[in-house]
């Protein structure tokens, strides 16, 4: 593509495209600002990446339209826009090439059992197992080794990297993507102490529920619900190796960072943000658009929306924030007084 049909191609998605500089050079495909080459197409989305503006070979750049950009145009050309991370994603899905997970129809080592419906144009790799009763939406692509056992639904245009695993009854919806070694309704953890010290396993006899537009990283283990359902909402995304117990709800358009550990019975509203390593203790609920920092312990519920969370256990951030302080200062603090009841003894003797 040439730089004026990036910028006709930006202009789908967003109202303004300004281009300053040339716009017949031909761009190959995308690069990071700091190693681009000649032909290639950056972006600047964080300021401090501003100083390769004066050193990158790239022949696009794409900006926030606040940055001034006159004194490299010579041999750069610039896209503004008012979101140029987003830009720049979009530029990346333009050059993406389709990863090749199966080819279309059935493998011959696939095993497919009874009563299985199976849509238009669908994939299926090599040594898949689908079980009895499976229902498998149009343009579905399920990667080999992958099992889905007896009762599993797949909405259209859902792919299942190879050696993906649906427990019996799983509901998955349209254009959701899971990624390999991720295990999708297995137990629940279930069990009952009992006098003597041992534990009798708690059945755990419902099912989970995979809004539609979910993506699941690797080795994510989402939990069947002990009764009714374990729910990942609409557009939520999930990164590799986290654990949602049973009898969650994860709300609309959340995402959760890795190695987050998700406790039984936990409610997380719409849109929030759970960084890496973040623990939750379980029957606790978080409101909408709640910011969790990274390794933050959740011990207690949080109900007002769109608070900033950190720390163990966790604060609000000013508050958290404000004791960190203090912690600092303890030593500092400990040797004042100290030396004030020194100071006071000195006083009652005399």
């Amino acid at each position: 593509m040439n730089i004026q049909e990036i910028r006709d191609y930006l202009g789908q998605f967003f109202d303004s495209v300004e281009l300053v500089g040339s716009a017949e050079r031909f761009i190959s495909g995308p690069a990071k600002i700091e190693t681009a080459e000649t032909g290639q197409v950056s972006f600047i989305a964080n300021e401090k990446y501003a100083r390769f503006l004066a050193s990158t070979a790239a022949s696009l750049v794409i900006v926030h339209r606040s940055v001034c950009v006159d004194e490299f145009i010579q041999r750069t050309s610039f896209l503004k826009v008012d979101d140029p991370y987003t830009a720049f994603v979009f530029i990346l899905q333009k050059f993406a090439t389709p990863r090749s997970i199966a080819a279309k129809g059935i493998a011959s080592t696939a095993v497919i059992g009874e009563g299985v419906s199976i849509g238009e144009d669908v994939a299926i790799g090599e040594y898949a197992v689908i079980g009895d009763r499976c229902s498998i939406g149009s343009n579905c692509v399920i990667g080999a080794h992958t099992v889905l056992l007896h009762d599993v639904s797949l909405g259209e245009d859902t792919v299942l990297f190879p050696a993906v695993t649906c427990y019996d009854g799983t509901i998955v919806g349209k254009r959701v993507v899971i990624h390999s070694g991720s295990v999708i309704g297995a137990d629940g953890f279930g069990f009952a102490p009992q006098k003597d010290g041992s534990y009798v396993k708690i059945p755990q006899m419902g099912i989970v529920e995979i809004g539609d537009d979910v993506e699941i990283g690797s080795n994510a283990t989402i939990d069947r619900a002990t009764l009714g359902r374990t729910v990942i909402c609409r557009g939520a995304k999930i990164d590799n190796l986290v654990q949602v117990a049973h009898n969650c709800r994860i709300g609309e358009d959340t995402v959760i960072a890795a190695q987050a550990g998700i406790s039984g019975s936990v409610t997380i509203g719409r849109q929030c943000m759970i960084g890496g390593q973040a623990g939750f203790a379980g029957h606790l609920e978080l409101a909408d658009r709640i910011q969790v920092a990274a390794q933050a312990g959740i011990s207690k519920s949080f109900l007002q929306p769109g608070i900033a969370l950190r720390g163990y256990p966790a604060q609000p951030m000013r508050d958290q924030l404000k004791h960190e302080a203090m912690l600092r200062n303890l030593g500092a603090m400990k040797e004042k007084l100290e030396r004030l009841d020194a100071e006071l003894k000195e006083l009652k003797k005399k």
